[in-house]
């Protein structure tokens, strides 16, 4: 945020878990803004995600490349329309491998498979996400989460339970957060969001989660 005394500086959170400050500068916020709108919209679009014990997340979610449902994919919106799922475009699975250039310092090994599934997430100000891993994926490719809009508070835990012990970190709108090797199938929230914070230019209320994956489902 402007006036800060020290500038936000990129964050090794656990082994292979990095924080990436303001990564996407404001134009290519909005022009990943205008994306998510056109893909939010049906076939296929924005929908409430509901758990096998009926209940729903409060954060909506549109998918590309697979459908993700709880708990596994499909080509269609299976709990949804119905209708195929839109594609992975070639551009967003590039911005992918950069991400991990970014937090890593390297690009992702030759030979290693695209990212081909984006899960992205819209939160109002009181949404939640609870504590949950990645953990459909047959790739042990990193994830790679880009922020949109208000910032939130992003809980990162542990492999071996929901519970302690965890690091909250506040994501703004153009962070990376990248997460791989050891801390890939980490348990990760977001237990608060903070309306009002999201840049002023960006013409956003809420927050957009953009989560890249690599499959390796065939």
């Amino acid at each position: 945020m402007d006036g800060e005394l020290f500038a936000r500086e990129r964050t090794e959170i656990a082994p292979g878990a990095v924080h990436v400050p303001d990564w996407l500068g404001a134009a290519r916020q909005r022009e990943l803004l205008a994306a998510c709108r056109a893909w939010a919209r049906p076939p296929a679009g924005l929908r409430t995600v509901r758990t096998p014990g009926g209940g729903a997340m409060t954060a909506r979610q549109v998918c590309l490349g697979l459908h993700w449902y709880p708990y596994g994919y499909a080509r269609t919106a299976v709990d949804g329309d119905g209708a195929p799922v839109k594609p992975m475009p070639l551009w967003l699975a590039e911005l992918g491998r950069e991400g991990v250039a970014a937090a890593y310092g390297e690009p992702p090994a030759p030979g290693t498979a695209e990212y081909d599934i984006a899960l992205i997430n819209f939160y109002g100000g009181d949404s939640r996400m609870g504590m949950h891993r990645d953990a459909e994926e047959k790739s042990g490719a990193p994830v790679v989460s880009l922020s949109l809009g208000d910032a939130c508070v992003f809980r990162f835990g542990n492999t071996g339970s929901r519970g302690r012990p965890y690091r909250d970190v506040e994501l703004r709108s153009g962070d990376l957060f990248v997460f791989g090797g050891s801390s890939r199938l980490a348990y990760h929230g977001v237990p608060k969001v903070l309306p009002g914070t999201a840049p002023q230019g960006l013409g956003l209320t809420g927050r957009l989660n953009i989560t890249l994956r690599v499959g390796g489902l065939g």
